[in-house]
């Protein structure tokens, strides 16, 4: 396997706890068009998944792009407005992020997640050095496990997909990573180890502190 050159991050319960966040907009969603959804069984099946897929899930057919913008628009603005009040970034991912970039890793956002979304998190998050590539589920990529989003976010870099690692919280993601030809870490916000477990998989950890204090990226010359 080629070195590892570039770090690509999920985002939604990878870089930031955002997923109960998400769960409880989607309650509030439900409560407000009188539905009767499961929503931890919802959140499993359409976890890494973009908004059209969400939507067509939610509705069980097929729906047409205004049908999904307007179920897209308003849930995700109910998840903005609850999260905005309780925003928190996934333990040492700053630290860890930085890190990578003065070892001179690149590093690329792959998130199913809608351009508002996206800039509703950088603007909290305050990344700096800013992410060098992103890619969103709502550039006409298919969501997780399929592993699109994370083959553009290496395209964008000028990466080989094999001189990669993605960074997943959701068993989905770590799926479009082995699809990409990526090696992954499973950061555990959502999942247990058993949960992302693969062998393209190269560790697991609670959060990136966890890395940090194993030495994660001192020692990746041994991946």
């Amino acid at each position: 396997m080629p070195a590892i050159e570039a770090l690509i991050f999920d985002m939604d319960g990878t870089m930031v706890h955002s997923m109960p966040w998400h769960a409880q907009a989607w309650v509030e969603y439900a409560r407000r068009h009188a539905m009767d959804l499961d929503v931890p069984a919802f959140m499993a099946q359409t976890t890494g998944k973009n908004a059209f897929e969400c939507a067509c899930a939610l509705m069980g057919r097929t729906v047409s792009a205004e049908e999904s913008e307007r179920i897209t628009a308003e849930k995700e603005g109910i998840y903005r407005e609850l999260f905005a009040a309780h925003f928190c970034a996934v333990d040492g991912f700053d630290r860890f992020h930085t890190q990578a970039r003065d070892m001179g890793l690149k590093v690329a956002i792959g998130t199913a997640g809608d351009q508002d979304n996206v800039r509703f998190v950088l603007d909290n998050l305050q990344m700096q050095p800013p992410a060098q590539a992103i890619a969103r589920g709502d550039e006409g990529l298919p969501g997780k496990p399929h592993p699109d989003i994370f083959l553009k976010a290496a395209e964008r870099l000028a990466i080989d997909p094999a001189a990669c690692i993605v960074f997943e919280d959701a068993p989905h993601g770590i799926e479009a990573a082995r699809r990409a030809g990526m090696r992954a870490v499973g950061i555990g916000t959502t999942h247990d180890a058993q949960q992302l477990s693969g062998p393209h998989v190269l560790a697991w950890a609670p959060d990136f502190s966890t890395l940090l204090n194993n030495q994660f990226l001192e020692k990746l010359h041994d991946a």
